[in-house]
């Protein structure tokens, strides 16, 4: 495992003790791209500042290709590259310097750092911008700097925090094309998000976390299947003093898999809209049916299914 992490455990304390972290145990695979999935303040984070050496645990190890990142933190960096979840790109520098710059930190001579800022510059296609400044560039051309950065080293491990947060769709799916091309170069990929488009289109596995701990972890695929549905019908009633009646009923129906009751009506999982769809709606009728929305099975419904809550809350 490229990745090995081990009850990690982060606690900070003050007025209000805050358990951020809260044994956490993580294994990734050479080559693979590997998401860390959860609303804001589930513990993300801080995780990937822990494996970064940016911040120290309060109990655990992490190991990044066999190297203790506590006990040997300048040593393991030089297998890490870091994208965080703000632009921290030197304004006073063109784009081409803030790459060949990093070659140089990184103890690569002036010859080799010029070849290895211009093969990422027409890699990341930003040769037309190669003298531009970081305040001239888009949201999405400022983070594919970020990434060409990151990886001038050539690390062996890439961590992405939030990659895709502030960046328009478009941006978004450049983002990750740049992403996926890492796996020419055998670099695994560990990012954290909360769009769960992110993580089933980036990666192969996908850990579900909350309140600092791994609530679930597999293919996003195989999640996905675990929920033993596949449509989500979210009911909005007038008033909700029916909810509890509603979503009993509604539980007992031929092909619901569950029914619970959420914020302003009732949640149900059903196996498909075959027939169900005019069954469902005949039976909250009388409780004051509002309005109904109807999705596919995604990651957000298998977090759903864990926590009771949407993924975004």
């Amino acid at each position: 495992m490229i990745v090995e992490v081990r009850g990690l455990r982060k606690v900070y304390e003050g007025k209000q003790q805050v358990i951020a972290v809260d044994g956490i145990d993580l294994n990734v695979e050479e080559g693979a791209i590997y998401g860390l999935l959860g609303p804001n303040g589930a513990g993300k984070t801080t995780t990937i500042s822990i494996c970064t050496t940016r911040a120290i645990p309060t109990a655990g190890t992490v190991r990044i290709a066999g190297i203790d990142c506590v006990a040997e933190p300048a040593l393991a960096r030089r297998s890490i590259g870091v994208v965080p979840q703000y632009n921290t790109l030197d304004r006073s520098c063109t784009i081409s310097e803030n790459i060949y710059f990093h070659c140089l930190f990184f103890g690569f001579s002036s010859a080799d750092a010029k070849a290895r800022t211009a093969q990422l510059l027409e890699q990341f296609h930003l040769t037309e911008r190669v003298k531009s400044y970081p305040s001239q560039l888009s949201g999405g051309l400022a983070q594919r700097v970020q990434i060409a950065r990151a990886i001038a080293h050539r690390p062996k491990v890439l961590f992405l925090d939030e990659p895709s947060a502030g960046l328009d769709p478009q941006s978004r799916i450049a983002m990750w094309e740049a992403v996926q091309g890492l796996r020419h170069e055998g670099i695994t990929v560990v990012l954290t998000t909360h769009y769960m488009e992110e993580a089933d289109e980036l990666c192969d596995r996908v850990a579900i976390i909350d309140h600092g701990k791994i609530l679930v972890e597999d293919s996003p695929a195989a999640l996905k299947s675990s929920v033993g549905a596949q449509k989500m019908y979210q009911l909005h009633l007038r008033d909700q003093s029916g909810s509890s009646a509603l979503a009993g009923k509604l539980g007992t129906m031929e092909g619901v898999a569950s029914a619970d009751v959420v914020g302003d009506g009732v949640r149900v999982l059903a196996h498909g809209t075959d027939g169900l769809l005019s069954e469902v709606v005949s039976a909250a009728a009388p409780y004051g049916l509002r309005d109904m929305t109807i999705t596919e099975t995604s990651l957000e419904t298998v977090f759903i299914k864990l926590t009771g809550r949407d993924l975004r809350e």
